[in-house]
Protein backbone atom coordinates (compact mmCIF):
# COMPACT_ATOMS: atom_id res chain seq x y z
CA UNK A 1 0.00 0.00 0.00
CA UNK A 2 1.14 3.56 -0.67
CA UNK A 3 0.92 5.81 2.39
CA UNK A 4 0.79 9.57 1.91
CA UNK A 5 2.01 11.86 4.70
CA UNK A 6 0.63 15.34 4.11
CA UNK A 7 1.70 18.76 5.26
CA UNK A 8 -1.01 20.20 7.50
CA UNK A 9 -2.58 23.42 6.24
CA UNK A 10 -4.52 24.56 9.30
CA UNK A 11 -3.09 27.84 10.66
CA UNK A 12 -0.62 27.28 13.51
CA UNK A 13 -0.61 23.52 12.97
CA UNK A 14 3.00 22.32 13.09
CA UNK A 15 2.48 18.62 13.79
CA UNK A 16 3.02 15.87 11.25
CA UNK A 17 1.35 12.45 11.25
CA UNK A 18 4.54 10.43 10.77
CA UNK A 19 8.06 11.14 12.03
CA UNK A 20 11.07 9.49 10.33
CA UNK A 21 11.02 6.56 12.76
CA UNK A 22 7.39 5.93 11.77
CA UNK A 23 8.34 5.88 8.10
CA UNK A 24 11.03 3.31 8.83
CA UNK A 25 8.46 0.99 10.44
CA UNK A 26 5.99 1.35 7.59
CA UNK A 27 8.67 0.67 4.97
CA UNK A 28 9.83 -2.38 6.95
CA UNK A 29 6.32 -3.77 6.47
CA UNK A 30 6.77 -3.57 2.72
CA UNK A 31 4.81 -0.39 2.03
CA UNK A 32 5.75 2.75 0.13
CA UNK A 33 5.65 6.12 1.88
CA UNK A 34 5.27 9.44 0.07
CA UNK A 35 5.96 12.49 2.24
CA UNK A 36 4.94 15.93 1.03
CA UNK A 37 7.97 18.20 0.85
CA UNK A 38 8.20 20.30 4.02
CA UNK A 39 5.62 18.23 5.91
CA UNK A 40 7.91 17.72 8.90
CA UNK A 41 9.61 21.11 9.11
CA UNK A 42 7.27 22.42 11.80
CA UNK A 43 8.20 19.44 13.96
CA UNK A 44 11.93 19.73 13.32
CA UNK A 45 12.29 17.12 10.56
CA UNK A 46 13.77 17.86 7.15
CA UNK A 47 12.98 16.19 3.85
CA UNK A 48 16.39 14.51 4.01
CA UNK A 49 15.47 13.00 7.40
CA UNK A 50 12.49 11.33 5.77
CA UNK A 51 14.49 10.25 2.74
CA UNK A 52 17.02 8.58 5.02
CA UNK A 53 14.15 6.69 6.64
CA UNK A 54 13.02 5.37 3.27
CA UNK A 55 10.37 7.87 2.16
CA UNK A 56 9.84 9.37 -1.28
CA UNK A 57 9.66 13.17 -1.09
CA UNK A 58 7.12 14.67 -3.46
CA UNK A 59 5.07 17.77 -4.11
CA UNK A 60 1.54 18.20 -2.81
CA UNK A 61 -0.34 16.97 -5.87
CA UNK A 62 1.88 13.92 -6.32
CA UNK A 63 1.28 12.74 -2.77
CA UNK A 64 -2.49 13.19 -2.97
CA UNK A 65 -2.68 11.53 -6.40
CA UNK A 66 -0.53 8.49 -5.61
CA UNK A 67 -1.37 7.61 -2.02
CA UNK A 68 -3.85 4.86 -1.21
CA UNK A 69 -4.06 5.99 2.42
CA UNK A 70 -3.84 9.59 3.59
CA UNK A 71 -2.05 9.80 6.95
CA UNK A 72 -2.79 13.17 8.55
CA UNK A 73 -3.22 15.01 11.84
CA UNK A 74 -6.12 17.38 11.30
CA UNK A 75 -9.50 17.24 9.60
CA UNK A 76 -9.90 17.92 5.88
CA UNK A 77 -10.12 21.51 4.68
CA UNK A 78 -12.21 22.48 1.62
CA UNK A 79 -9.19 22.70 -0.68
CA UNK A 80 -8.42 19.06 0.19
CA UNK A 81 -11.91 17.71 -0.53
CA UNK A 82 -11.17 17.16 -4.23
CA UNK A 83 -8.70 14.39 -3.46
CA UNK A 84 -11.24 12.11 -1.80
CA UNK A 85 -12.69 9.18 -3.79
CA UNK A 86 -13.89 5.62 -3.26
CA UNK A 87 -10.40 4.16 -3.82
CA UNK A 88 -8.82 6.20 -1.01
CA UNK A 89 -8.55 5.75 2.77
CA UNK A 90 -8.43 8.65 5.23
CA UNK A 91 -6.83 8.14 8.65
CA UNK A 92 -6.69 11.27 10.81
CA UNK A 93 -8.50 13.31 13.46
CA UNK A 94 -11.70 13.87 11.49
CA UNK A 95 -13.95 15.64 14.02
CA UNK A 96 -16.94 15.05 11.76
CA UNK A 97 -19.42 16.26 14.39
CA UNK A 98 -18.09 19.78 14.12
CA UNK A 99 -17.64 19.89 10.34
CA UNK A 100 -20.79 19.16 8.30
CA UNK A 101 -19.16 20.20 5.02
CA UNK A 102 -16.38 17.70 5.61
CA UNK A 103 -18.97 15.01 6.35
CA UNK A 104 -20.69 15.85 3.05
CA UNK A 105 -17.38 15.39 1.25
CA UNK A 106 -16.65 12.06 2.91
CA UNK A 107 -20.06 10.67 2.01
CA UNK A 108 -20.27 12.13 -1.50
CA UNK A 109 -16.78 10.89 -2.41
CA UNK A 110 -17.38 7.36 -1.02
CA UNK A 111 -13.95 7.47 0.67
CA UNK A 112 -13.21 5.02 3.52
CA UNK A 113 -12.36 6.87 6.73
CA UNK A 114 -11.31 6.12 10.30
CA UNK A 115 -11.09 8.89 12.91
CA UNK A 116 -8.35 8.73 15.54
CA UNK A 117 -10.60 10.28 18.17
CA UNK A 118 -13.26 7.59 17.83
CA UNK A 119 -11.06 4.47 18.14
CA UNK A 120 -11.57 2.99 21.64
CA UNK A 121 -9.72 0.29 23.51
CA UNK A 122 -11.09 -2.63 25.53
CA UNK A 123 -11.48 -0.39 28.60
CA UNK A 124 -13.51 2.23 26.78
CA UNK A 125 -10.63 4.70 26.67
CA UNK A 126 -9.41 6.41 23.51
CA UNK A 127 -5.72 5.54 23.00
CA UNK A 128 -5.24 7.68 19.87
CA UNK A 129 -6.64 10.71 21.66
CA UNK A 130 -4.82 10.17 24.94
CA UNK A 131 -1.35 11.43 23.84
CA UNK A 132 -2.75 14.79 22.78
CA UNK A 133 -4.88 15.05 25.92
CA UNK A 134 -1.83 14.57 28.11
CA UNK A 135 0.10 17.20 26.17
CA UNK A 136 -2.84 19.59 26.26
CA UNK A 137 -3.07 19.27 30.04
CA UNK A 138 0.62 19.86 30.58
CA UNK A 139 0.63 22.66 28.01
CA UNK A 140 -2.34 24.27 29.72
CA UNK A 141 -0.39 24.52 32.96
CA UNK A 142 2.61 25.96 31.10
CA UNK A 143 0.29 28.58 29.58
CA UNK A 144 -0.83 29.58 33.07
CA UNK A 145 2.82 29.75 34.14
CA UNK A 146 3.43 32.14 31.22
CA UNK A 147 0.43 34.41 31.62
CA UNK A 148 0.85 34.74 35.37
CA UNK A 149 4.10 36.63 34.75
CA UNK A 150 4.08 40.42 35.07
CA UNK A 151 5.82 40.82 31.71
CA UNK A 152 2.91 38.98 30.09
CA UNK A 153 0.19 41.04 31.75
CA UNK A 154 -0.32 38.78 34.76
CA UNK A 155 -0.21 39.49 38.50
CA UNK A 156 3.45 38.46 38.72
CA UNK A 157 2.85 35.22 40.58
CA UNK A 158 5.22 32.30 40.06
CA UNK A 159 3.24 29.06 40.03
CA UNK A 160 5.74 27.18 42.17
CA UNK A 161 6.69 26.60 45.78
CA UNK A 162 9.00 29.38 46.92
CA UNK A 163 10.43 29.53 50.43
CA UNK A 164 8.65 32.08 52.60
CA UNK A 165 5.82 32.63 50.08
CA UNK A 166 2.28 31.25 50.19
CA UNK A 167 2.04 28.28 47.84
CA UNK A 168 -0.23 28.80 44.81
CA UNK A 169 -3.34 26.63 44.45
CA UNK A 170 -4.09 25.01 41.10
CA UNK A 171 -7.44 23.22 40.65
CA UNK A 172 -8.21 20.71 37.90
CA UNK A 173 -11.76 19.99 36.81
CA UNK A 174 -11.72 16.32 35.89
CA UNK A 175 -9.44 13.43 36.80
CA UNK A 176 -8.99 12.28 33.22
CA UNK A 177 -5.87 12.42 31.08
CA UNK A 178 -5.98 16.21 30.77
CA UNK A 179 -6.47 16.81 34.48
CA UNK A 180 -3.85 14.34 35.65
CA UNK A 181 -1.40 15.56 33.00
CA UNK A 182 -1.75 19.16 34.18
CA UNK A 183 -1.67 18.06 37.82
CA UNK A 184 1.55 16.11 37.36
CA UNK A 185 3.39 19.16 36.08
CA UNK A 186 1.79 21.60 38.53
CA UNK A 187 2.70 19.30 41.43
CA UNK A 188 6.28 18.99 40.21
CA UNK A 189 6.57 22.78 40.59
CA UNK A 190 5.51 22.41 44.21
CA UNK A 191 2.03 23.90 43.91
CA UNK A 192 -0.92 22.86 46.04
CA UNK A 193 -2.92 20.89 43.49
CA UNK A 194 -6.57 19.90 43.73
CA UNK A 195 -8.49 17.61 41.40
CA UNK A 196 -12.29 17.62 41.32
CA UNK A 197 -14.14 14.64 39.85
CA UNK A 198 -17.45 12.83 40.34
CA UNK A 199 -15.93 9.34 40.14
CA UNK A 200 -14.36 8.12 43.38
CA UNK A 201 -12.84 5.03 41.73
CA UNK A 202 -11.08 7.15 39.12
CA UNK A 203 -9.60 9.37 41.81
CA UNK A 204 -8.58 6.42 43.99
CA UNK A 205 -6.73 4.87 41.06
CA UNK A 206 -4.94 8.14 40.27
CA UNK A 207 -4.06 8.74 43.90
CA UNK A 208 -2.03 5.53 44.10
CA UNK A 209 0.75 7.00 42.00
CA UNK A 210 0.43 10.73 42.66
CA UNK A 211 2.62 12.94 44.89
CA UNK A 212 1.46 14.13 48.30
CA UNK A 213 0.72 17.69 47.15
CA UNK A 214 -2.22 16.55 45.00
CA UNK A 215 -5.57 16.44 46.83
CA UNK A 216 -8.55 14.61 45.36
CA UNK A 217 -12.00 16.09 46.05
CA UNK A 218 -15.46 14.95 45.04
CA UNK A 219 -16.95 17.39 42.58
CA UNK A 220 -19.95 19.07 44.20
CA UNK A 221 -21.10 22.64 44.47
CA UNK A 222 -19.60 23.20 47.91
CA UNK A 223 -16.13 21.99 46.91
CA UNK A 224 -16.29 23.87 43.62
CA UNK A 225 -17.07 27.17 45.35
CA UNK A 226 -14.23 26.59 47.81
CA UNK A 227 -11.81 26.04 44.94
CA UNK A 228 -13.11 29.02 43.00
CA UNK A 229 -12.46 31.29 45.97
CA UNK A 230 -9.01 29.92 46.81
CA UNK A 231 -7.41 28.91 43.51
CA UNK A 232 -4.97 30.92 41.47
CA UNK A 233 -5.66 28.83 38.37
CA UNK A 234 -8.59 26.64 37.35
CA UNK A 235 -7.87 24.12 34.58
CA UNK A 236 -10.87 22.54 32.88
CA UNK A 237 -10.37 19.19 31.18
CA UNK A 238 -14.01 18.09 30.96
CA UNK A 239 -15.55 17.89 27.51
CA UNK A 240 -19.13 19.08 27.44
CA UNK A 241 -21.92 17.69 25.29
CA UNK A 242 -22.94 20.25 22.68
CA UNK A 243 -26.63 19.92 23.49
CA UNK A 244 -26.22 20.63 27.23
CA UNK A 245 -27.41 24.01 28.44
CA UNK A 246 -25.98 23.82 31.95
CA UNK A 247 -22.38 24.47 33.03
CA UNK A 248 -19.97 23.67 35.84
CA UNK A 249 -18.68 27.22 36.13
CA UNK A 250 -21.23 29.93 35.38
CA UNK A 251 -20.47 33.55 34.55
CA UNK A 252 -21.70 34.56 37.99
CA UNK A 253 -19.15 32.19 39.56
CA UNK A 254 -16.27 34.26 38.24
CA UNK A 255 -17.11 36.86 40.84
CA UNK A 256 -16.08 34.34 43.52
CA UNK A 257 -12.55 34.15 42.14
CA UNK A 258 -9.74 36.26 43.54
CA UNK A 259 -8.13 39.11 41.68
CA UNK A 260 -5.47 37.92 39.26
CA UNK A 261 -6.83 34.38 39.02
CA UNK A 262 -7.01 32.59 35.68
CA UNK A 263 -9.05 29.93 33.88
CA UNK A 264 -7.40 27.54 31.43
CA UNK A 265 -10.05 25.65 29.45
CA UNK A 266 -8.32 22.79 27.67
CA UNK A 267 -11.62 21.28 26.51
CA UNK A 268 -12.41 24.51 24.61
CA UNK A 269 -16.14 23.83 24.30
CA UNK A 270 -17.75 27.18 23.58
CA UNK A 271 -20.09 27.93 26.49
CA UNK A 272 -19.49 24.39 27.72
CA UNK A 273 -18.32 23.32 31.17
CA UNK A 274 -17.17 26.92 31.58
CA UNK A 275 -19.96 29.24 30.44
CA UNK A 276 -17.57 32.06 29.55
CA UNK A 277 -15.28 29.90 27.40
CA UNK A 278 -14.88 30.65 23.71
CA UNK A 279 -12.21 28.95 21.63
CA UNK A 280 -9.08 30.96 20.92
CA UNK A 281 -5.95 30.48 18.82
CA UNK A 282 -2.21 30.65 19.37
CA UNK A 283 -2.26 34.02 17.58
CA UNK A 284 -4.84 35.48 19.98
CA UNK A 285 -4.89 33.13 22.98
CA UNK A 286 -6.38 35.06 25.91
CA UNK A 287 -9.25 37.34 26.86
CA UNK A 288 -10.93 38.55 30.04
CA UNK A 289 -14.45 38.00 31.30
CA UNK A 290 -15.57 39.53 34.60
CA UNK A 291 -11.94 40.46 35.21
CA UNK A 292 -10.75 36.82 34.96
CA UNK A 293 -8.17 35.92 32.33
CA UNK A 294 -9.23 33.01 30.09
CA UNK A 295 -6.89 30.85 27.99
CA UNK A 296 -8.92 28.63 25.66
CA UNK A 297 -6.59 27.69 22.80
CA UNK A 298 -8.12 24.78 20.91
CA UNK A 299 -4.85 23.31 19.66
CA UNK A 300 -2.38 23.39 22.55
CA UNK A 301 -0.34 20.32 21.44
CA UNK A 302 0.75 22.08 18.23
CA UNK A 303 2.88 24.40 20.37
CA UNK A 304 4.97 21.33 21.23
CA UNK A 305 4.93 19.97 17.70
CA UNK A 306 7.91 17.60 17.81
CA UNK A 307 6.87 15.93 21.06
CA UNK A 308 3.26 15.84 19.88
CA UNK A 309 4.16 14.31 16.52
CA UNK A 310 6.29 11.59 18.09
CA UNK A 311 3.72 10.55 20.68
CA UNK A 312 0.85 10.72 18.19
CA UNK A 313 2.73 8.61 15.65
CA UNK A 314 3.61 6.10 18.36
CA UNK A 315 -0.10 5.67 19.05
CA UNK A 316 -1.46 5.67 15.50
CA UNK A 317 1.20 3.70 13.61
CA UNK A 318 0.18 0.23 14.90
CA UNK A 319 -3.40 0.86 13.75
CA UNK A 320 -2.23 2.21 10.41
CA UNK A 321 -0.12 -0.89 9.86
CA UNK A 322 -3.11 -3.12 10.46
CA UNK A 323 -4.97 -1.29 7.69
CA UNK A 324 -1.98 -1.26 5.35
CA UNK A 325 -0.99 -4.90 5.96
CA UNK A 326 -4.47 -6.40 5.78
CA UNK A 327 -6.37 -3.96 3.61
CA UNK A 328 -9.21 -1.76 4.84
CA UNK A 329 -12.02 -4.31 4.87
CA UNK A 330 -10.13 -7.10 6.58
CA UNK A 331 -8.65 -4.76 9.18
CA UNK A 332 -12.10 -3.40 10.01
CA UNK A 333 -13.59 -6.89 10.16
CA UNK A 334 -10.89 -8.26 12.47
CA UNK A 335 -10.42 -5.28 14.78
CA UNK A 336 -13.57 -4.16 16.62
CA UNK A 337 -11.84 -1.01 17.86
CA UNK A 338 -10.93 0.16 14.37
CA UNK A 339 -14.48 -0.72 13.38
CA UNK A 340 -15.85 1.50 16.16
CA UNK A 341 -13.67 4.34 14.88
CA UNK A 342 -14.84 4.08 11.29
CA UNK A 343 -16.57 7.28 10.19
CA UNK A 344 -17.82 6.14 6.80
CA UNK A 345 -17.51 3.62 4.01
CA UNK A 346 -18.74 3.77 0.42
CA UNK A 347 -21.03 6.72 1.04
CA UNK A 348 -22.51 5.32 4.24
CA UNK A 349 -22.09 7.16 7.53
CA UNK A 350 -21.22 4.70 10.30
CA UNK A 351 -20.67 7.11 13.20
CA UNK A 352 -23.92 7.36 15.15
CA UNK A 353 -22.92 10.49 17.06
CA UNK A 354 -22.37 12.47 13.86
CA UNK A 355 -25.63 11.15 12.42
CA UNK A 356 -27.57 12.39 15.44
CA UNK A 357 -25.71 15.69 15.57
CA UNK A 358 -26.25 16.46 11.89
CA UNK A 359 -29.59 14.70 11.44
CA UNK A 360 -28.27 12.21 8.88
CA UNK A 361 -29.09 8.55 8.20
CA UNK A 362 -26.45 6.10 9.32
CA UNK A 363 -25.54 2.42 9.08
CA UNK A 364 -24.24 0.44 12.03
CA UNK A 365 -20.74 -0.81 11.20
CA UNK A 366 -21.60 -4.21 12.68
CA UNK A 367 -24.36 -4.57 10.10
CA UNK A 368 -22.28 -3.12 7.28
CA UNK A 369 -19.48 -5.67 7.52
CA UNK A 370 -21.99 -8.49 7.10
CA UNK A 371 -22.95 -7.35 3.61
CA UNK A 372 -20.01 -5.46 2.16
Amino acid sequence: MIIGVLKEIKPNEYRVAAVPATVTEIVRHGHTVYVESGAGLGSGYSDSDYQAAGAIIADTDTVWENADLFYKVKELFPQEFKWMNKDKILFTYIHSNAHPAETDCLLDSHVSAVAYEDVPDKNGHFPLLRPMSELAGKGGFLAALHYMQSVNGGPGKLLANVTGVETPIITMLGCGVVGTGAAELAAAFGNEVRILDVNMNTMLAAKKTSPANITYMISNRSNLEKCLRESDVIVNGIQWAKDRKDHIIYREDLKLMKKGAMIVDVACDDEGAVETCRSTTHDDPVYKEEGILHYCVDNIPSAFAQTASITLANATCPMLLQIADKGFKKAIEENPYLRAGMTCYDGKLTLKETALKQNRPWTDAEDLIKVW
